[in-house]
């Protein structure tokens, strides 16, 4: 039995860095072209540009949140469709370096996915991804068997809504506790088609963009957001807000918090994986404080702050794992004990 196994993509990531990588910012322009942000990262076609020494490292959002569990002392699994490649082994030995307890599945026909990552001086990024293998989980390749879990981590990508609909089936059997961190690619089913796994959900992940998408609300509107959110999920949900901070429902109360300050975003990749993945575990840390239903304010606070400490450091390194915290390095260092968190009725 496992504290928590997570479910989903798991990638080869190489970072690039170079002096002439550029962020440009007009929007006038760039939403013409379809660059909604107004942002966008340029290089000079034809020309030739130098790049730092090109980092290599794993990714992938249940990759990401298992090096976290299991650097935070939890008993960790990871469930992941790779290819029979290079790529796949260097995974695979890096988890297990990390004692991560790897469940691979493979892919005969695709290669493990891959991913570019433009890192700009500033620490914005461009990432360029291949999904590989990790796009097309089937019910029939998963060892159900070996999903023995307290809690499960789902980073679904692009798994198929009924293979997701299976391993929720399976799991919910097993009185296992699910967070799930949904993807672009189940925001556009929309809120009324993702409420059979919504509402079996302890916890729910968004950032601010992916909650206002999923409930079809204004951006700004963050009270009409969570009253929609607290409709379908029946758990925590939880909406990331960058630098600003996070807000956190249980149903009953509303937790604000904002930051702890950064040294300096070398960074922002993997920075959403980071935060789940902490919040989940200072719910786990936490449980005897924890009813059937929901978590009482103390349990909640300590998700938040292991959350945002892990968040803060992560972006302070290049990789997506490669400054998430230990158990040690959360407990005694002073930089991590105090974070201002609001809290009010619903």
């Amino acid at each position: 039995m496992f504290d928590i196994i997570t479910i989903g993509t798991a990638t080869q990531d190489v970072f690039l860095t170079g002096k002439l990588f550029k962020v440009i910012k007009d929007p006038k322009h760039l939403e013409k072209i379809g660059i909604l942000t107004g942002e966008a990262e340029c290089f000079a076609l034809g020309s030739k540009i130098e790049i730092e020494k090109p980092v290599f490292s794993i990714g992938g959002g249940a990759a990401n949140a298992a090096v976290t569990f299991s650097r935070q002392g939890l008993k960790t699994a990871s469930l992941i469709k790779l290819g029979k490649d290079p790529e796949a082994e260097s995974i695979l030995k890096e988890l297990k370096r990390e004692k991560v307890f790897p469940l691979p599945i493979y892919d005969k026909k695709l290669s493990t996915a891959y991913s570019v990552v433009l890192l700009a001086p500033s620490g914005e990024r461009t990432i360029l991804v291949y999904r590989g293998a990790s796009k097309y989980l089937k019910i029939s390749e998963i060892p159900f068997n070996k999903i023995r879990s307290r809690w499960a981590y789902i980073s679904p990508g692009n798994i198929p809504f009924p293979t997701l609909l299976k391993i929720y089936s399976h799991l919910k059997k097993q009185n296992t506790l699910i967070a799930i961190n949904p993807s672009k690619h189940l925001m556009e089913m929309g809120i009324k088609k993702l409420e059979p796994i919504l509402s079996k959900s302890k916890v729910v992940i968004l950032n601010r963009e992916e909650a206002s998408c999923l409930t079809k609300t204004k951006y700004q509107n963050e009270k009409e957001i969570f009253r929609r959110l607290d409709k379908a999920v029946l758990g925590i949900a939880v909406m990331t807000d960058g630098p600003k901070g996070v807000i956190v429902s249980d149903g009953r109360k509303i937790y604000q918090a904002g930051t702890f300050k950064n040294k300096k975003v070398v960074d922002e990749t993997g920075a959403g994986d980071s935060f789940g993945s902490g919040f989940v575990c200072g719910l786990i840390r936490k449980k005897e404080r924890c009813d059937k239903n929901k978590c009482v304010p103390a349990n909640i606070t300590y998700a938040i702050r292991l959350a945002t400490a892990n968040a803060i450091s992560n972006l302070e390194k290049i990789g997506a794992t490669e400054g998430l915290l230990t158990k040690n390095d959360f407990e005694k260092n002073p930089r991590w004990k105090t974070l201002k968190i609001k809290i009010n009725d619903i």
